[in-house]
């Protein structure tokens, strides 16, 4: 039987309890039940990260019997080793089908072994029902599944906390000097959620039924306090494709992301910049993902002037996180000569942030 971690608006490391009972209200009824069948349809991950404030673990929800996983988009999918811990034990590797960066949202899947393939057959949440059926406002009571600061590998079960939604508003939030690439509206919540491993839990009724997906760790940017907060399982948010707008959706991620037939967005080509230049000289992009390591900066550059320094890794750029050379190369290229970028460079074991201002390109 097994033993679920349930946490009371306190950091989830610090308080361990087992719910047995309670009164005859509905709020403080017991919900080992619905735990259980809860974390059946999580997953722990295991990935890139293992850098100051940067974790190498997190949590994913399943959306298909095929295992299809709903997470958060952040630095821990960048590697060519995901792990997936389910329930049940059973450890697979998985791959990113795609990202999609205006909910700060991923799809991934489980890989198996074509030669050892079995029918994984799991249990997962149904998103479309989930978001037809889907009623939370403030005041609801709710439950907050993840695995926080790594409490949970093979079968051992999520961390669980109970809250309480305090309100349903934007998110205007940073980490550091970034802002939370997502804008749109999220469920802000009286419980301590967002620690290090809980970005893409999940957020429940107290009958079990997924209403939100647990965001990553951000400061409010008028109090600079930690904000707790969960993405809507129903978000919604209006983007520019070409010279038409167009609703993405979390349901449609989920949807046609199964089939295989998502549209990632893509800025608009006319909002686009000529590029700028930098000055930054990367190690020799010999693999599909090469992590983007400067090998040298030029003498007067604007990354001299930036002193970024030779083994420096860029992490983030404005809030974005940089998976590969090519990465950085399509960010510079959206921008124009006069635009501040702001940097965050793994330096030694440290997150070092560092503002540079692109210029034109030298003549030649």
């Amino acid at each position: 039987m097994k033993t679920f971690r349930f946490v009371y608006g306190l950091p989830a490391i610090a308080t361990l309890i087992l719910v047995t009972g309670g009164s005859s209200r509905a709020v403080d009824a017991p919900f080992d039940k619905v735990a259980a069948e809860v974390d059946g349809k999580l997953v722990k991950l295991f990935g890139s990260g293992g850098l100051k404030g940067l974790s190498s673990y997190g949590t994913g929800i399943v959306v298909s019997p095929e295992g299809h996983i709903l997470t958060v988009a952040n630095q821990l999918l960048d590697t060519q080793d995901l792990r997936v811990h389910l329930s049940d034990g059973r450890r697979f590797r998985a791959k990113v089908l795609f990202t999609e960066p205006e909910l700060a949202a991923a799809l991934l899947v489980i890989k198996q072994d074509e030669k050892e393939k079995v029918d994984l057959n799991l249990e997962y949440f149904d998103v479309p029902t989930a978001v037809k059926n889907m009623k939370a406002q403030p005041g609801d009571w709710v439950l907050a599944f993840s695995n926080s600061f790594k409490i949970a590998t093979r079968n051992e079960p999520m961390t669980v906390q109970r809250g309480i939604i305090a309100a349903h508003a934007k998110l205007v939030a940073r980490r550091g000097i970034h802002e939370a690439p997502y804008h749109g509206d999220v469920f802000f919540l009286d419980a301590i959620t967002n620690n290090p491993g809980s970005a893409g839990g999940a957020l429940t009724t107290r009958k079990g039924e997924l209403i939100g997906m647990i965001g990553q760790e951000y400061r409010n940017v008028t109090s600079d306090t930690w904000i707790n907060y969960a993405l809507p399982l129903n978000s919604k948010v209006e983007v520019k494709d070409g010279d038409k707008l167009r609703l993405i959706s979390v349901e449609e991620l989920v949807v046609d992301g199964i089939k295989g037939n998502y549209k990632i967005h893509k800025r608009d080509k006319n909002a686009s910049g000529p590029g700028a230049y930098h000055g930054i000289v990367f190690v020799p992009n010999v693999l599909q993902r090469t992590p983007p390591y400067i090998d040298r900066v030029v003498p007067g550059s604007p990354a001299y002037k930036a002193k970024l320094q030779p083994d420096d890794l860029v992490v983030y750029v404005d809030g974005e996180p940089v998976y590969s050379i090519q990465t950085f190369k399509e960010m510079v290229t959206r921008l124009t000569p006069g635009a501040k970028i702001q940097l965050e460079v793994r330096r030694g074991e440290k997150l070092t942030a560092i503002e540079m201002e692109l210029t034109d390109f030298p003549k030649r």
